[in-house]
């Protein structure tokens, strides 16, 4: 799961996707991940990766995909990324977690985060396959006996709020600790497919207000996460976003104080914030240099333009407005395909 994703968060995480190949084909994914896909990064440059990340102060290895249980070297990451002190997350969609990779999991992963997309016919639209939600649900048993730590992540979209207090009680019976809401991003294959299904700014202020109540009903049984920022805690902390003033010494300081998260997609380019962030704004490519290498360049080449984004992006959205709650991250991938200003 990717505890990060709130834009207050404490987490400062690097998301790496070893893969674009996966046993699904969802119409939400952000990736445009699929079966046909092949790519698979060397696990040597993630190791290498992996460590830089940490010593630049990312404290949070998340895997996803594509499907990541996919990817044969993944324990091998896992390990790595806890001995250098990371907490490690996995997100899958649960129909692969047999009792073979279930005990490649077992003692390296924090928290594994199962996708669940609503009621069984929603998720298995969303992932467009008849079976989803059956095998996924098959697996929960073993999950639970494995003694994994896990939870579940909602897409939430413009049309199915009403399927989260079912998922929220599915999640409960099924011995989950936490449930992430997550807005749909339409980046990838979402871009193609759900086009004009991203929840807008009402249907976000609904969803806090269903969330709450749930949360009152749920109690301490479980932890609910809601993937969207707050404008007056960003206004009142601009630093939590980036967007604060920047350290004279910001040259010397670690990457992770001066963006969060951190991807590494699955050809080996380096980005802020998410998966195809505007490529102006890349590290680079880790076939070419190092992460330390890249962060090194990054920091004196490109990081002034990425904090005058995030201070553009803060202005913008802490600004009057009918509704207090947006999606920061999304509005910042928004702002980065921009022109730039002349």
């Amino acid at each position: 799961m990717n505890p990060m994703s709130s834009a207050c968060d404490t987490f400062k995480g690097l998301h790496i996707h070893p893969t674009r190949q996966c046993n699904l084909r969802c119409i939400h994914c952000y990736s445009s991940s699929a079966p046909e896909e092949r790519d698979h990064l060397d696990p040597a440059l993630l190791l290498g990766a992996i460590t830089d990340a940490s010593e630049q102060g990312y404290n949070l290895a998340s895997f996803s995909g594509g499907e990541p249980l996919l990817y044969k070297p993944l324990g091998r990451l896992l390990d790595h990324a806890r001995r250098c002190g990371m907490t490690t997350t996995v997100t899958s969609n649960g129909m692969l977690l047999d009792e073979r990779r279930l005990e490649v999991l077992r003692g390296r992963v924090d928290v594994l985060a199962i996708s669940l997309d609503g009621v069984p016919e929603s998720h298995n639209r969303m992932r467009a396959s008849g079976e989803a939600f059956e095998k996924m649900s098959s697996r929960l048993e073993g999950v639970r006996e494995s003694g994994i730590p896990f939870g579940f992540i909602f897409t939430l979209t413009q049309y199915n709020l009403g399927e989260l207090e079912w998922v929220a009680n599915f999640a409960l019976e099924q011995g989950a600790r936490l449930l992430q809401i997550h807005p749909l991003e339409e980046a990838g294959r979402a871009g193609e497919t759900m086009a004009d299904s991203k929840p807008d700014e009402l249907e976000s202020a609904y969803t806090f207000l269903e969330v709450a109540r749930i949360r009152t009903l749920v109690g301490d049984r479980m932890l609910i996460q809601l993937d969207l920022a707050d404008r007056d805690l960003i206004r009142e902390d601009p630093s939590s976003v980036f967007a604060g003033e920047p350290s004279p010494d910001y040259i010397s300081r670690p990457l992770a104080d001066l963006v969060s998260p951190l991807v590494i997609e699955a050809d080996a380019t380096v980005v802020p914030v998410g998966y195809w962030f505007a490529r102006r704004y890349a590290l680079g490519n880790l076939h070419s240099s190092t992460l330390s290498e890249l962060a090194g360049a990054w920091r004196r080449d490109l990081y002034p333009a990425f904090r005058d984004l995030c201070s553009n992006v803060y202005r913008a959205v802490t600004a009057p407005a009918d509704f207090p709650f947006t999606n920061w991250y999304e509005a910042l991938a928004v702002a980065a395909e921009s022109p730039p200003a002349r």
